[in-house]
């Protein structure tokens, strides 16, 4: 019922893609148009990294459990330097920190590719080449997501965080199926380098973007830690921030490490290889895509907690489904439900994290963000690779996906006092009239 009822989101949308659509309307800022573009030929690069990258680990180990430590080597140091992340970017310029760190990810990309054209690649450098991009996005994260909101005016923040999530998702169609049949002709160190070109469309689009104001600092001396703990502080206490949050990192935990045992579903289940992968990872993008477009158009964030319930539910019940398809159109019928709901949830929680933080928290808060997501993940991913091995891939996903339907349940019955406590920040804001 949960996975019918979400599917119900789908039915009304009707996506109009005439210029004059407010769908587009963030793309009337230059500096936005930059970056959109910049994100689209990036992501569709790291995207092609990605599926090639698990598939040369399972290739060269067979192994779901080692595919969890690469997941929890490359994603635990979000979790660890995301809340430091977060107080650089509310320190210094987003805009900056955004181009060091897309130079970071650009050199790993190309280091990767060496080793592996040239033979030497091993399970060991692949660990620490995945730590090395968590370091690495630990810092760009807060930034990129704190950025959107310097590109657009306040009221357009809904439609741009939307449009970025439809970009992104369009080039995670394009992205792993090229992926597939790149690995599968000339290997998978051509899509490493594939991905390094890609960092450049980004950092060009960076630095041509021009601000009419010099980016916000912190004026105060005020240490690290007393930063970190005046974070922790805000959020706790900010109880739609706070909630949210905390369903965000069960998500994280228990419904993302069906992305890191996917080759094992293409290898065992579909018996089959990386095209087949590449395949399954696009109809999840082309699910997320659809959801991303039904939300662009979205005129303000009123109604989205009920949204984030509705996604929660279909993503936690499309991913107990998907396990138990074995037919491979079903499965990717699955499979775009289930990056449907993920990306309604993710983008409709980005907007109203960002509409309901403060100027001065946002980078903190944001760096909470992608630790509930992609910092939580890794002790997911570890001990879904582990179980996997134990039990099966399709359990470990079915329980996983079991548990985000049961936060998504529990979200709901805390909705109501949530957008009491909510009102007072929208009508500060200018969002709502008045908090009633």
């Amino acid at each position: 019922m949960q996975l019918s009822s979400s599917l119900l989101l789908l039915t009304p949308m009707r996506l109009n893609f005439s210029a004059s659509s407010p769908l587009w309307r963030s793309l009337r800022h230059r500096n936005y148009r930059l970056y959109l573009t910049g994100q689209l030929v990036s992501v569709c690069g790291t995207w092609m990294q990605q599926v090639a990258l698990s598939w040369l680990v399972y290739r060269l180990t067979g192994s779901a459990t080692l595919l969890g430590v690469v997941g929890f080597a490359s994603q635990i140091p979000i979790l660890v330097l995301g809340p430091i992340g977060g107080v650089i970017n509310d320190r210094y310029s987003t805009h900056r920190v955004a181009v060091w760190t897309q130079c970071g990810a650009l050199a790993q990309a190309l280091l990767l590719a060496l080793l592996a054209l040239t033979g030497w690649i091993q399970p060991v450098h692949i660990i620490l080449l995945g730590m090395a991009l968590g370091i690495v996005y630990a810092f760009d994260m807060p930034a990129r997501q704190a950025l959107v909101h310097r590109l657009v005016d306040a009221e357009d923040l809904p439609n741009a965080v939307a449009l970025n999530s439809s970009m992104i998702n369009a080039a995670r169609i394009v992205g792993p199926a090229l992926a597939g049949l790149v690995v599968a002709r000339f290997g998978e160190g051509i899509c490493f380098v594939i991905n390094a070109a890609s960092y450049i469309a980004t950092i060009t689009a960076l630095l041509k973007m021009k601000f009419i104001e010099p980016p916000c600092r912190d004026a105060t001396v005020t240490s690290i830690g007393r930063s970190l703990i005046e974070g922790y502080r805000y959020t706790t206490a900010t109880t739609p921030i706070r909630d949210l949050l905390m369903l965000l990192g069960v998500v994280g935990v228990m419904g993302m490490p069906y992305m890191t045992l996917m080759p094992v579903f293409a290898a065992q289940v579909h018996g089959s290889g990386a095209g087949t992968l590449g395949i399954m990872f696009g109809a999840v993008g082309f699910g997320a895509l659809i959801g991303a477009l039904f939300l662009a158009q979205r005129k303000n964030i009123i109604g989205l907690g009920r949204v984030i319930v509705f996604a929660t539910l279909g993503f936690g019940m499309g991913l107990v489904c998907f396990t138990l398809a074995k037919i491979f159109w079903l499965s990717l019928l699955l499979l775009v439900a289930v990056g449907y709901g993920w990306m309604v949830l993710i983008a409709a929680s980005n907007t109203v994290l960002q509409t309901l933080a403060d100027n001065q928290m946002r980078g903190r808060v944001m760096s909470l963000f992608s630790m509930m997501l992609v910092g939580m993940a890794p002790f997911g991913s570890l001990l879904a690779g582990w179980a996997a091995d134990q039990v099966g891939a399709p359990m470990v996903v079915a329980i996983g996906g079991g548990f985000c339907a049961i936060a998504g349940i529990v979200f709901a019955r805390r909705l109501p006092g949530l957008r009491e406590a909510a009102k007072p920040i929208l009508a500060a804001r200018g969002i709502i009239l008045e908090a009633k």
